[in-house]
């Protein structure tokens, strides 16, 4: 079990180390850190327009790493913001033409590194990981937030 645990812990630290290098090196090209890939991907999703604290949920990123990833992006003109009441955090944001740019940049390329992920895979065995993650997911969020049992 034990051995079980150590292969778990490493492999999902190689495969953050290695998103997170990717994204890094595809972001670098617009002059912002990797995290923002993500941010910028959802945003393209939404048309017309996302709220800071609907893309805090959609990411799972936390308040203060969303505002200073869309502070640096609206000083790039990536982003723009609709005031709503005098809340920066309530206020619609899109993306600018520019940032409609390097979403979709972001995108095609984020598409290219899931698939080349993926090879060998079958679309059987595809299925059953995001299956099996999503799981593994929820119970470490459940473990994280409850603790373990048994102490």
């Amino acid at each position: 079990m034990i051995h079980r645990f150590e292969r778990f812990a490493s492999l999902i630290t190689v495969i953050h180390r290695c998103l997170n290098k990717i994204m890094n090196d595809e972001m670098v090209k617009f002059g912002l850190k990797g995290t923002y890939a993500l941010y910028l991907s959802a945003m393209y999703r939404y048309k017309d327009g996302i709220t800071a604290a609907r893309l805090c949920e959609v990411c799972d990123k936390n308040k203060a790493a969303v505002s200073r990833a869309l502070a640096e992006m609206a000083e790039l003109g990536l982003i723009k913001r609709e005031n709503a009441n005098n809340s920066s955090y309530r206020a619609r944001i899109t993306l600018t033409e520019k940032g409609k740019f390097a979403a979709r940049y972001i995108r095609a390329r984020a598409i290219i590194a899931v698939e080349k992920a993926g090879e060998g895979l079958s679309p059987d065995q595809r299925r059953i990981f995001y299956k099996s993650l999503e799981l593994i997911a929820t119970n470490l969020q459940i473990i994280s937030e409850e603790g373990l049992p048994g102490e």
